[in-house]
């Protein structure tokens, strides 16, 4: 058993992260990421980590990829930006590099390596969430390709996106079996970008719906074959949900440090007031739940690096860091107190960020359903 990085590893770790703290000194003014932030996280190496080399990437296995994501996330006080770089690699440029068509993965995986394309997940629909075995958009098989109908209604990246990777129903009586895969772009007749929501956190992410008027794919769009999107959706949720939450560890982190440079520097009642257990003590859970997290994450990744059924892994690391970065962002407002509340210090904003974790990439609660699924209950 190893717990140790090797030099290439700790390099690259070190070398995002000082790479990353250049490119975004500062925190976030509140608007929407731009192309230029884009572009620096593809110069960083963040968007192409996972896909292979021949189109641009990295050809970094799981851990590897977790490991930049983290260091990104460490480095980066714009969480909203980071998850929206984690969505856009594992839930859209995944399953292009694994189940797309060659003309396909030539012409777009360089590009959304780069920075230059912008992707986006169409899956989520107003009464197809947790349940993703009954979408309500339809793919019809006409001359060519398939002509798709109806809403996504929570797209991530959806108003800036260049690329939708789609689900749609093209047999409705089939379950999960008529779910197939689409790569849908921008320009596509029939397509209609929704405006940006407003949200509680993760500001800088744009997030909209997207709705579909007789929009024509070529044939060559679908991913993986019909009937086969709901076992790439499930694939690529694997990336996701173990891959982008170490965006997390290294948000929590620099959380700790915040943490303990407040206590320290903090005065009242003539103490610091990391003397008093009230404050330590909260402190020491943060960093218990981090740790926690990210040696469930490691493990999970490790388990998909050597193509083991990681199924209950990546749901117990998923749960671990969502529901362990939420309580940890509480803790860190009442460490900071009144300050905490404010908007200087980043602190409340780690706690907006932090409460969308447990919804997004399946809820804590289909964590919870998929261990024990897994352990035999």
């Amino acid at each position: 058993m190893e717990f140790g990085w090797n030099e290439e590893q700790q390099a690259r770790y070190d070398e995002v992260l000082a790479a990353t703290r250049a490119a975004f000194p500062a925190p976030p003014d509140g608007g929407f990421y731009s192309r230029k932030d884009w572009l620096r996280l593809g110069e960083i190496g963040m968007l192409g980590a996972c896909l292979p080399q021949e189109y641009g990437g990295r050809g970094l296995g799981a851990l590897d990829t977790a490991r930049v994501v983290e260091a990104v996330g460490r480095g980066c006080l714009d969480t909203g930006l980071v998850f929206a770089a984690a969505a856009h690699t594992f839930a859209c440029a995944v399953p292009i590099a694994e189940f797309g068509s060659e003309p396909v993965r030539r012409r777009l995986l360089p590009e959304l390596a780069a920075g230059r394309l912008i992707a986006g997940n169409a899956m989520t629909e107003p009464d197809a969430g947790s349940d993703s075995s009954r979408l309500s958009v339809t793919a019809t098989a006409v001359d060519g390709g398939y002509l798709l109908n109806g809403t996504k209604s929570f797209v991530s990246n959806g108003p800036a996106a260049d690329v939708y990777v789609a689900y749609g129903t093209v047999n409705p009586k089939a379950g999960f079996l008529g779910v197939t895969g689409f790569v849908v772009e921008r320009g596509a007749d029939g397509l209609v970008v929704g405006q940006p929501y407003e949200k509680m956190g993760m500001l800088s992410c744009p997030a909209g719906a997207i709705t579909f008027e007789d929009c024509f794919v070529p044939e060559e769009q679908v991913l993986g074959g019909v009937g086969a999107g709901a076992a790439i959706f499930q694939h690529s949720m694997g990336w996701e949900r173990a891959c982008l939450f170490a965006l997390y560890v290294g948000l929590l982190d620099r959380l700790v440090e915040q943490c303990v440079a407040h206590a320290r520097e903090r005065r009242q009642f003539g103490r610091r007031i990391g003397e008093f257990q009230s404050v330590s003590n909260r402190i020491a859970d943060i960093k218990l739940r981090l740790e926690s997290a990210r040696l469930l994450l490691y493990r999970a990744c490790w388990s998909m690096d050597r193509g083991e059924s990681s199924v209950l892994e990546i749901a117990l690391s998923k749960l671990a860091v969502s529901e362990g970065v939420l309580a940890s962002a509480a803790d860190a407002v009442r460490v900071f107190g009144g300050r905490g509340y404010l908007r200087e210090d980043g602190i409340e904003a780690v706690l907006r960020d932090a409460v969308p974790s447990t919804i997004f990439s399946g809820t804590s609660d289909i964590q919870r359903q998929l261990i024990v699924k897994e352990i035999g209950l």
